[in-house]
C-alpha cells in the first residue's frame, strides 16, 4: 500500500484555498511546520510551481518518507530536522528570511500512530515510548517511572483534561511499586482497573492519559507557545498562516494568539486610531472552521479538527 493510500491530508482543499493567494508570485516560500508524510506539501508543490518548500519535522523517519515522496521536487525543497518552533532557523537554512505561507498541522501523525512500536496508540501493546523524535529525550515510561503523584495528576489534568486524574495517578504510583510500567498494555490495564464501573462505558479510560503523556514527553504546548509568535513574525506582508488543531488546549491557545495579533495597539481613550497603531494582521476565517460531514466520514482524523487562519497586512512599526 502506498503512502497516498494510508495518509489523507486533512482539509487539503481548504488549506490550498486559504494559502494559495500568497504563493502566486515567483520565489514564494511555503513553510510546512509539521511535514509528516508530506501530503499537504506535495499538493502545494504540484499546484504552485514557483513555490519553494521549507519542511520541518522532528521525526527523522517522517523526514525520510516525505523526502522520498517529494523527490521529484528536490530542487524546490529544503527539509529540516527540527521542532516546529525552529521556523526562523529553518528559513535561514533555506537562505530566506520571510515566508509567504505557513501551515501547522498539529498533533501526532497517522504515521506515528500506525507504528505500533512507537507506543502512541493505547489500542496496541508496545513499549511506552511516545517520542516524536526517537533519537533522544525522555520516554513516556520515564515519566511514569519518575514523576510523583502530584506531577502525574497535574499533567493528566492540564494536558488530558482528565477528571479522574488523581485516581489514575494514585493507581500508577501503587502499581509501579510492584513492577516497572514499561508497556502500553500494562498501563491500559491499570487505568481500566482504576476506572469506576459507572464510567467504564464513557469512552476509553486511557485516551486522555495517553494524550497527556504524549504532550509532556514531546513538550508540545511549550513548543507551540514559541512557534506561533515566531511564525507570525516570519510572515511577509500579504503572507498567510493556517493552523489545524485537534485538541481544545491547542486550539484555545491559537485562538488567543491570533486574537492578540489582530488587535489594534491604540492606547485606550484616543479619539481615532493612528496608522502606527493599526493591527498587523487580519483573520481570514471567522472563528474556527470544521471539516465537512463528508470529509469527517471518509477521513476519521478530520473529525476533531479546528482550522484557524490569519494574514499579515502590514509591517511591524
Amino acid at each position: 500500500m502506498s503512502i497516498r493510500d494510508i495518509h489523507t491530508p486533512v482539509l487539503l482543499d481548504r488549506c490550498v484555498e486559504l494559502l494559495g493567494p500568497a504563493l502566486q508570485h515567483g520565489g514564494a516560500v511555503y513553510v510546512d511546520g509539521t511535514l509528516g508524510m508530506g501530503g499537504h506539501s506535495e499538493a502545494f508543490l504540484e499546484r504552485f510551481p514557483q513555490a519553494h518548500l521549507v519542511g520541518l519535522d522532528r521525526d527523522p523517519d517522517a523526514l525520510r518518507i516525505a523526502g522520498e515522496r517529494l523527490a521529484r521536487f528536490a530542487d524546490r525543497t529544503t527539509l529540516v530536522h527540527t521542532v516546529y518552533d525552529g521556523i526562523r532557523e529553518a528559513l535561514g537554512e533555506a537562505g530566506v528570511v520571510r515566508a509567504d505561507a505557513i501551515l501547522y498541522d498539529l498533533g501526532v501523525s497517522s504515521f506515528q500512530l500506525d507504528e505500533a512500536e512507537r507506543g502512541f496508540a493505547y489500542a496496541q501493546d508496545a513499549p511506552l515510548d511516545m517520542r516524536m523524535d526517537p533519537t533522544g529525550g525522555m520516554t513516556a515510561a520515564d515519566v511514569i517511572a519518575t514523576y510523583g503523584e502530584g506531577d502525574l495528576r497535574r499533567i493528566f489534568e492540564r494536558y488530558g483534561e482528565e477528571k479522574l486524574a488523581g485516581r489514575y495517578a494514585r493507581a500508577i504510583i501503587a502499581a509501579r511499586a510492584d513492577a516497572p510500567i514499561e508497556r502500553s498494555g500494562r498501563l491500559v490495564d491499570i487505568l481500566q482497573d482504576a476506572t469506576p464501573s459507572a464510567l467504564k462505558n464513557a469512552g476509553h479510560p486511557a485516551k486522555r492519559v495517553f494524550q497527556a503523556l504524549r504532550i509532556e514527553v514531546n513538550g508540545e504546548l511549550a513548543a507551540l507557545e514559541r512557534a506561533i509568535p515566531a511564525a507570525l513574525s516570519s510572515l511577509a506582508v500579504g503572507g498567510r498562516m493556517v493552523v489545524l488543531a485537534y485538541q481544545s488546549l491547542e486550539d484555545r491557545f491559537v485562538k488567543r494568539l491570533f486574537a492578540e495579533a489582530v488587535r489594534s495597539k491604540a492606547p485606550a481613550g484616543l479619539p481615532m486610531e493612528m496608522p502606527e497603531h493599526a493591527a498587523e494582521f487580519r483573520l481570514l476565517v471567522r472563528g474556527a472552521e470544521l471539516a465537512s460531514e463528508a470529509e469527517a466520514e471518509s477521513n476519521p482524523r478530520a473529525k476533531p479538527v479546528r482550522l484557524r487562519a490569519i494574514e499579515r497586512v502590514r509591517e511591524a512599526q
